[in-house]
Order: C-alpha cells, then sequence, then structure tokens
C-alpha cells in the first residue's frame, strides 16, 4: 500500500495543479489574500487552549440544532471550520478529514463537526457530494466564530474577483456578510474546555489528522477526576 501522503502536501500539490488553470486575477486575488492574512491577523485573539468555552447552539444540516452539551454527550468534540461549500480547498481538506480523521476520532468517542457560517441548505451540498460521515453544521452568524476570535474579511480583490458568480452568493453568512472564518481545529473536553487548538490564517494550511487524534486520545486517556482538576487550576 502506498503511504499516505500527508494533508498538507495534498493541499499544496492541489493548488499547484488548480494554479496552471486559474485566471491571472483569481490567482492574484489567492494568493494576496493569503499572504496578507497571514502578516496581519491577530493572533492573541485565536482561541487556545485552557480557555473555557461557554454555551452554543450549531445548526446541523440534517439533525437540526444542536447544543454544546448534546455535542459532548459521548465524549470530546472536535469542530474543524472551515470557509464555506464551493471552496475547493476546503472539500479537499474534508475529505481528506472524512477518511483520515473521523473513523479514528468515532473509535475513541469523539464527536466531529465541520463548521462554516452558510446556511444549512447550502452546506448540505458538501455534505452530500463528499459523502462526509460526520456532522456539518452552520455557525449562525459567526456568533462562534467571532467568540473564537478567528474571522476575517475578504479584501476587495477577492470580493472582485467572485462578483457575478455563484460564489458571490454562497461564500457569504447566513448575514450576507463576506465574514468567514480562518481554518481552525479546536477540541473541547467535557467540562467545556479547550485542550486543543489550531488556527491558520493561510486557508492552504491545515491541520494535520495525527495531531488532532494525538491531542483527543490525551484526553481520553485522562481520568475524569484529572480533567476535573486540570479545570480547577
Amino acid at each position: 500500500m502506498a503511504p499516505q501522503i500527508c494533508l498538507n502536501q495534498t493541499l499544496a500539490d492541489f493548488h499547484d495543479k488548480r494554479a496552471t488553470t486559474m485566471p491571472a486575477d483569481q490567482l492574484k486575488a489567492n494568493v494576496d489574500q493569503r499572504r496578507l492574512l497571514a502578516e496581519t491577523a491577530d493572533r492573541s485573539l485565536f482561541v487556545k487552549r485552557g480557555d473555557s468555552v461557554q454555551a452554543f447552539t450549531l445548526a446541523e444540516v440534517d439533525e437540526g440544532d444542536l447544543t454544546l452539551d448534546v455535542l459532548l454527550e459521548n465524549g470530546p468534540l472536535v469542530l474543524i471550520f472551515f470557509r464555506f461549500a464551493k471552496s475547493p480547498t476546503c472539500n479537499v481538506t474534508l475529505s481528506y478529514y472524512n477518511r483520515y480523521l473521523a473513523p479514528d476520532l468515532a473509535r475513541i468517542g469523539a464527536t466531529l463537526v465541520g463548521v462554516s457560517p452558510q446556511a444549512p441548505q447550502n452546506l448540505r451540498e458538501i455534505k452530500e457530494q463528499q459523502a462526509l460521515d460526520f456532522r456539518i453544521a452552520t455557525d449562525r452568524n459567526n456568533v462562534l466564530g467571532r467568540r473564537f476570535g478567528i474571522l476575517y474579511w475578504l479584501d476587495e480583490p477577492s470580493r472582485r474577483v467572485a462578483s457575478g458568480s455563484v460564489a458571490q452568493l454562497e461564500a457569504t453568512t447566513e448575514a450576507g456578510k463576506w465574514e468567514l472564518p480562518m481554518p481552525a481545529a479546536i477540541v473541547i473536553d467535557r467540562n467545556h474546555t479547550v485542550q486543543f487548538s489550531d488556527v491558520s490564517p493561510d486557508w492552504l494550511v491545515r491541520t494535520e489528522p495525527a495531531d488532532i487524534i494525538a491531542a483527543v486520545q490525551d484526553l481520553v486517556d485522562l481520568p475524569a477526576a484529572q480533567q476535573r482538576m486540570q479545570v480547577l487550576v
């Protein structure tokens, strides 16, 4: 069996191939927006390990509203923030996670949810087309993304190349804003505490499944009493 290619190499290879056919203005907007975010993102605002997570509700595309407590019923919660259903890199990433992350998380008793600000009817497409075996949910009006400090606004060149296309409608939030989450992987324990957080302003850089699995496995291996003590310290 051929060795597994890591997610970030898969994304790099995908982008290199896609760049050969992208219109020049779209390619430039893509590269410039990613560079700008990487250079200017305020990382001090990013959600971090040890943060307490207040109650929230996500709208899953098939199940409807799911609260934090419901999502934590069976064990730790893994949130994967992605931008929107028509994003090619998000499609590659979620498909990769479906193959190399979701089965292991299910095996060790963690819940995986992909999160975007798009409305459920738009997100259902990515779940069905990619045949995802994990939940996909809407963060209405970017409430959770804003709380986690991971939002950004599309710059003017990015909006301009999207104008007049399907992306003009579907890349926006339910509130009709060009405000999207940076890619992020966040692990929350049953005490509502963040135990792992990785946020990437550059959407071609994503969290490798092995890092998420290791964080969840370490958490699952901790006795419940020790987890409670961590919250009190």
